[in-house]
């Protein structure tokens, strides 16, 4: 695969948005590598941890957040969702689910429910190792301040406005992934 071709596809002119995603994506590749690297008992794929990361937000650009150079129509929450979409489309099956599942450490279908969020009901939670380590490498780096690395503790504190089964589930990432 490669995820460039895919990214000048959906993000074809050098633009506030792309040069976004871009530092976004790279920061979180560097990172989830970083891990891959540190911990081969893992047993990650360091590839697949490199293209999952630099496309885990590709549907963003359909999304409404201007504060990001977004201007799309789709709530932002969707953007997991619309990068699983076309990552199918192109053929992607496996890196498509890295989209969908890297929103907070996770959602579930309970908490779509409760929460009556803007996605089909359905558990959107990272399983394999490789999901885990992205959606993990993600939460240090947000969108809004991309000059910004977070510390576990940024993450943690940002984390418990959901609850404490994000908490949770990130420390024990932490555990095994530092």
């Amino acid at each position: 695969m490669d995820y460039q071709t895919i990214i000048d596809k959906y993000y074809p002119q050098d633009n506030a948005l792309r040069r976004l995603l871009l530092k976004h994506s790279r920061q979180v590749a560097q990172r989830a590598l970083q891990i891959g690297q540190r911990h081969p008992e893992l047993g990650a794929d360091r590839r697949f941890l490199e293209e999952g990361a630099m496309l885990h937000d590709i549907g963003v650009f359909r999304c409404h957040a201007p504060s990001i150079y977004c201007e799309g129509t789709e709530p932002y929450l969707r953007h997991g969702l619309i990068g699983g979409q076309l990552l199918r489309e192109e053929g992607y099956p496996d890196h498509a689910r890295v989209c969908e599942r890297h929103t907070g450490t996770g959602l579930t279908i309970e908490e779509i429910n409760e929460q009556h969020l803007p996605l089909p009901p359905a558990d959107y939670v990272p399983e394999t190792i490789e999901e885990q380590i992205i959606c993990y490498a993600d939460k240090f780096y947000s969108k809004s301040h991309p000059d910004r690395v977070s510390t576990v503790d940024d993450v943690i504190a940002s984390l418990m406005k959901f609850g404490s089964k994000g908490v949770e589930k990130f420390k024990k990432w932490s555990e095994t992934f530092e």
